[in-house]
């Protein structure tokens, strides 16, 4: 009897979806022709100029010279056969350039998403558990400074020390050039070129969730299911985690499906710093190039993962809190 409550609220959630990816796909084609410029400049300053017939034949032939609603019928109708457009500045098709990068940045954003969300959350509640102390003063002050930095500035930091300094970790790319190296040894190359992007990534997403984790925790520590809990005799650790934490996790897991949006932004700085081959780096030489077709293929393509991972944090929520399932259900 309550699958119908849940197929109508299903549909709506897909009718949002739809609606949320048509507007951003809207807004990101006409603000990105507002940029001035077309590709056709850039190839002529790159080859020393052209003449008025050269730039209005490039222009032709890259189909520049249209108008512009007209540019966005040609737009919609290739995507809705499953086709994002062709790179020109790559001469190849904008999904084979965009799933080239897509992995390495998937794999930085999701390592950066994972230590940010834990260690920030270890950190929030070490700081809530001896608050007022000198653990909860000394976390809190690096928290500051985490928070504060920008995420390429720390990138720079880490460079300087577990590179140059000590020469512990490398300092650029993926995996060693020059090496071919099989099976684990592989994997720990790889493992180790992704220690410092990871750590520059997440360093400000840290200190978000640490404060988040140790402002919920203290409000929720003077409730009454846990004093009640209290004076029942369950001991302070299970009070903690499962009433206090648990909990706590409810908000935390509201901020980090709001941050996704700006890890990926941030990505871009920390591939730029560590020669990192993902999506970022990728869309900044876009833009620099003017080659919308591929930008707009990784705007789209981002906005569907934020789409995405918000409903995995919706499931989340629900899985965290029954009376979320339950409004949930209900709408």
């Amino acid at each position: 009897m309550r699958l119908a409550p849940l197929l109508a609220s299903g549909a709506r959630h897909l009718g949002n979806i739809v609606l949320t990816m048509a507007g951003v796909l809207l807004l990101n084609f006409f603000l990105l022709h507002l940029i001035p410029g077309d590709a056709a400049d850039v190839l002529a300053a790159e080859s020393g100029g052209g003449t008025s017939e050269t730039m209005a034949l490039l222009r032709h032939h890259m189909g520049l010279d249209i108008p512009l609603l007209q540019q966005l019928a040609v737009y919609i109708g290739n995507l809705v056969h499953l086709n994002l457009g062709f790179s020109l500045r790559y001469n190849a098709p904008v999904f084979d350039v965009i799933m080239s990068r897509l992995p390495a940045t998937l794999v930085l954003a999701t390592a950066s998403y994972v230590l940010g969300i834990v260690l920030g959350a270890v950190v929030g509640a070490v700081m809530a558990a001896w608050r007022g102390r000198w653990p909860d003063r000394v976390l809190s002050g690096l928290v500051v400074v985490l928070y504060s930095t920008p995420s390429f500035l720390v990138g720079v930091l880490l460079i300087i020390l577990f590179s140059v300094q000590l020469g512990w970790l490398p300092s650029d790319g993926t995996s060693s050039v020059g090496l071919t190296l099989t099976g684990f040894q592989a994997l720990a190359d790889q493992a180790a070129h992704l220690v410092l992007p990871t750590l520059a990534l997440s360093a400000h997403f840290v200190a978000v969730y640490a404060r988040l984790t140790r402002a919920a925790m203290i409000e929720i520590e003077g409730l009454d299911f846990v004093r009640t809990a209290r004076a029942k005799g369950v001991h302070p650790f299970f009070v903690t985690v499962r009433h206090v934490l648990r909990n706590a996790l409810i908000p935390l897991s509201t901020m980090a499906g709001a941050q996704l949006a700006a890890l990926l932004g941030g990505a871009a700085t920390v591939e730029m710093v560590f020669s990192w081959p993902g999506i970022g780096r990728l869309a900044l030489d876009a833009v620099q190039s003017r080659d919308f077709a591929t930008l707009l293929g990784i705007l789209l393509i981002s906005s569907i993962v934020v789409v995405l991972s918000n409903l995995l944090v919706d499931a989340l929520q629900a899985l965290l809190d029954p009376r979320i399932r339950r409004r949930q259900t209900a709408a």
